[in-house]
Order: C-alpha cells, then sequence, then structure tokens
C-alpha cells in the first residue's frame, strides 16, 4: 500500500533554511583495460528541523559531484511530515526491500535512540525524542528509506479527523 507522496515545491524550498548530512558514501570500482575505474554514490537527507525532509542518492566519478547530485535530488523530494511537539504522533513499523524500522514515540527529554542512518533521517526532520530499532537488513540505504517511509506514512488526531469528515 504505496501512497502517493505530496512533494514541496521547489520555490516553497528556496524559502527554507535546509541542512544537509551525507548518511553514506560508496565506492564501486570498474575494471578496465588500464586498471580499475572508480565510481561513487552519496546517499544524502535534507531538512529543516521543523518537519521537512528528502532524501537523495547521487552518483559521480569523484566524492563531491555525487553528493551535490544527491543533495538536488533530496530538494526535489522534499516532504512535510507530522510532529508532535519533539516527537511523533504514534507507533509504526515501516519498511523498504528487506529492511523493517520500528519507530515509536518517546517523552520528552529521552533523546534520539537510533541507529547512524535513522537518527540522520529523524535529527533532519526535527524529532528529539524516540526510540527505534532497527530489523532486517542494515544496509544504511534502506534503512533511511524505511525510516522516511515510516515518517511520511504517520498522521496526527486532527489529519484523521479531517480526511474522514469528523470532529474530534
Amino acid at each position: 500500500m504505496r501512497q502517493e507522496l505530496d512533494y514541496i515545491d521547489q520555490e516553497t524550498a528556496e524559502g527554507l533554511d535546509l541542512t544537509d548530512r551525507v548518511i553514506k558514501i560508496n565506492r564501486s570500482a570498474k575494471v578496465m583495460k588500464g586498471g580499475r575505474r572508480f565510481g561513487f554514490s552519496a546517499l544524502v537527507v535534507l531538512g529543516d528541523g521543523k518537519g521537512t525532509v528528502g532524501i537523495g542518492f547521487g552518483k559521480a566519478r569523484e566524492v563531491p559531484p555525487a553528493v551535490e547530485k544527491a543533495v538536488a535530488d533530496a530538494r526535489k523530494h522534499l516532504v512535510r511530515v507530522s510532529l508532535v511537539g519533539t516527537t511523533f504522533p504514534h507507533a509504526t513499523v515501516a519498511e523498504f526491500r528487506s529492511s523493517r524500522v520500528k519507530l515509536l514515540p518517546a517523552a520528552p527529554g529521552t533523546g534520539l535512540l537510533a541507529g547512524a542512518a535513522v537518527r540522520a533521517v529523524l535529527e533532519a526532520a526535527g524529532v528529539r525524542d524516540a526510540l527505534t530499532k532497527a530489523l532486517g537488513s542494515k544496509n544504511p540505504m534502506n534503512l533511511a528509506k524505511a525510516t522516511f517511509e515510516g515518517l511520511v506514512s504517520m498522521r496526527t488526531k486532527s489529519d484523521v479527523a479531517a480526511l474522514r469528515g469528523v470532529q474530534i
């Protein structure tokens, strides 16, 4: 059940104070006649720390261009996520390929208990208090995308009430 994401347009993204963070840089090699030719891929998360987050992936022959492409890709895939204070509205388990991430809201002051890839996405979104558990594959790309899917799928009580057309 994959839903259509409501991406933020580029004009709105220009007005936001976005910070990027590199989650993973991967080096790959292609064997040619003269030796190995290296390529790099970068996974980057972009967010404003106030509920806007995006993930991007870029590939190039050197690291800086790969990171630039990943940031440009993340800027195209920015979405707004629902936050309640310093955490998210409810617990969820999100999947991407063979990785699963369990996301649990926590009381203020708990802090962010998460691994590197999950922590980067949650910090970029503005989550400061949460408990997480990575299950299945620990591939950073899949964990980051699963976390992103989990954040996007969350709804507050007011969001659900508006969708159903009822008063709470």
